[in-house]
């Protein structure tokens, strides 16, 4: 079962790497993640009221998440079961549902978005594309800027939007995919330092942190080999070192390994000042040695480096499930 299931996800990746998320079908059908947005945004607007204390909010979050997670749970293995009652087809359909929950190319294909929008219609087209799929504001940022800060977003969602879901897949199936998107829908929606949701979203934010663990630390591991398959054996090893020592510096316990890694691997300078919400926010550079100034070719050796570490992870799947069947 346990060899299948990695076959499953093998397949998952593989087709979401191909495929994607085809426009055409969720503007027909909701994607599975706006669903478990309106459960989480139901719970806000009932039990995140303004009359209620600090204490009361944040019981109530606690008690949404652990709701939400269990019904994910359950959710997940009902369709397992199911699934196997289909047989080789429904193996099939579950490998599809993994790839639902993948970003590998529509993480790629947005972050080149801001490459071309940079070469075809100058900074107004970079800063366009790039708020696409980051929360700064975008009319702060000047083109290196730009070029940053979808590196950085690219680095980030590759820890959190791939390698966490095939980490928590193949550690717990199909259950553990469903509550990690789940909870990782509810940190994005609920898990800010605002306050409105500074007690109701704590549980949600903590408990985020905790599912990121493995998958940050296993993202800049694979991040190196991306390096390694891109420019060489001497920045995968600055890869590693820098992640080592520079990942601290970022203000999540998570975020910092994957971007430290994926700015030794271009050589240049990530995260330090920026502005969200009218807010600036002041962190250290990451690679303080790299270049300070990053271009729309950097992000298109971004997107190699993690076109890399994505088929790494992959053939990490297929060995261990090679090894399963022979031992």
């Amino acid at each position: 079962m346990t060899m299948m299931l990695l076959l499953v996800l093998a397949a998952g990746i593989i087709i979401d790497r191909r495929i994607g998320d085809p426009d055409w079908l969720w503007r027909r059908f909701p994607h599975p993640v706006v669903l478990f947005g309106h459960a989480i945004g139901w719970f806000d607007a009932t039990l995140n009221r303004k009359r209620y204390s600090d204490n009361a909010r944040r019981a109530a979050g606690v008690a949404t998440i652990l709701l939400l997670l269990g019904a994910s749970l359950l959710i997940g293995a009902a369709l397992h079961r199911l699934f196997l009652c289909l047989g080789v087809f429904g193996w099939l359909l579950e490998a599809l549902l993994v790839a639902v929950f993948l970003a590998q190319k529509s993480l790629s294909d947005h972050v080149l978005r801001v490459a071309q929008g940079l070469r075809n219609d100058g900074l107004a087209g970079g800063r366009r594309a790039v708020s696409m799929i980051v929360g700064r504001d975008p009319e702060t940022l000047d083109e290196p800027a730009v070029c940053r800060a979808a590196i950085e977003s690219l680095a980030e969602n590759f820890s959190d939007g791939v390698v966490a879901p095939v980490f928590w897949y193949a550690l717990l199936g199909l259950p553990g995919l469903l509550a990690y998107k789940m909870l990782n829908t509810a940190d994005s929606m609920i898990g800010h330092k605002s306050p409105k949701y500074l007690a109701f979203g704590w549980a949600s934010a903590r408990l985020d942190d905790v599912a990121n663990l493995p998958a940050a630390r296993l993202s800049a591991f694979l991040v190196a080999i991306g390096a390694w398959m891109r420019f060489g054996r001497i920045r995968a090893r600055d890869a590693v070192a820098t992640t080592l020592r520079d990942h601290g510096l970022h203000r999540s316990p998570n975020s910092g390994w994957p971007e430290a890694a994926m700015a030794a691997a271009l050589d240049i300078q990530l995260a330090g000042p920026r502005i969200y919400s009218g807010s600036r926010v002041d962190e250290p550079m990451i690679n303080g040695s790299g270049r300070s100034t990053a271009t729309a070719l950097d992000i298109e050796d971004g997107v190699q480096v993690f076109g890399g570490a994505c088929s790494a992870m992959l053939a990490i799947v297929l060995v261990t499930a090679s090894l399963i069947a022979v031992f």
